[in-house]
């Protein structure tokens, strides 16, 4: 088995006025894109996507989240997710890369929405039917727009695009807990962190190692993660050896033990030990679950 398959913006954009976007209904997403999309895969753009019909469930690395009337969605670049839904599965989905929204917005940073802030924030929001109606006709004017062929196109979409990710903060806020951080600074050394441990996890997994490159005390690095996440540092850095391990166990061919070597472990049975400690199941184990 073969790790998961990259797709591109550019297997999606359509319009050469508003070229890394893409925007339609979800029912003809899947139509013209079942043959690409029907398999566990990864993004190099964000996507949101709001159902209106139908059920099901929608993975995202290896998390688990409903499909029904009011789910929306928020993936980052690099998850890997797939889904299984009903027939009369119905919604809105649109994606985009992120040159297209922050060279309009050079101010501001997609990581400053709270579900695109932090790779730990759950990508899931449930709409009440109020709700629903308050933001499905944004999707729908943002459709419509992305059809049409009229002045100042590209403009108007990234405008409807920042209201629709205002509202759905809005809402994702009023959802989280009341304890949520919302400290720029922490959210920005946060933020830092979690592009250090993306590129050093494989050979550094001490805190002290990322509080020296942040300028930080490892006493004040856990305080911002336990304040914004309510982890210590350990544990974010854990928590994502363990999708690495997830995703090698379940997408490649490769041996436990080249797996753990892999990810920095040469005791292939501490490795081990971690894991079931973590999940609660031996690699093998969770393979065999999970397939």
């Amino acid at each position: 088995m073969s790790h998961p398959r990259i797709l591109t913006i550019h297997q999606f954009e359509q319009d050469i006025a508003t070229p890394e976007f893409y925007c339609n209904t979800f029912k003809d997403h899947i139509a013209c894109h079942h043959g690409t999309i029907s398999k566990p895969h990864k993004h190099d753009f964000y996507v949101t996507v709001i159902f209106t019909e139908g059920e099901g469930i929608h993975e995202i690395d290896f998390h688990t989240y409903p499909i029904r009337p009011g789910s929306v969605f928020f993936l980052k670049p690099g998850q890997t997710h797939h889904w299984n839904y009903s027939k009369n599965t119905e919604g809105y989905i649109f994606l985009h890369s992120e040159n297209f929204y922050v060279l309009e917005f050079l101010s501001r940073s997609l990581q400053n929405f709270p579900f695109y802030y932090s790779a730990h924030n759950t990508p899931y929001l449930n709409l009440n039917q109020e709700n629903i109606h308050k933001m499905v006709p944004y999707f729908q004017l943002l459709k419509r727009e992305f059809d049409a062929a009229a002045i100042l196109k590209k403009q108007k979409i990234i405008g409807l695009i920042d209201l629709i990710y205002i509202d759905l903060s809005r809402l994702y806020l009023e959802q989280a807990p009341t304890d949520t951080i919302k400290s720029t600074t922490y959210i920005k050394k946060l933020r830092a962190l979690e592009k250090l441990i993306e590129n050093q996890y494989l050979a550094e997994k001490s805190p002290a190692f990322y509080a020296d490159l942040l300028n930080i005390t490892p006493k004040h690095l856990n305080r911002i993660t336990q304040t914004t996440l309510g982890k210590t540092t350990v544990a974010l850095i854990t928590d994502r050896v363990l999708l690495e391990a997830k995703r090698m166990l379940v997408y490649s061919n490769d041996s436990f033990t080249n797996i753990a070597r892999h990810l920095g472990y040469e005791d292939y049975a501490y490795f081990s030990k971690l894991f079931k400690q973590k999940t609660g199941l031996t690699p093998s184990q969770f393979k065999n679950t999970y397939l």
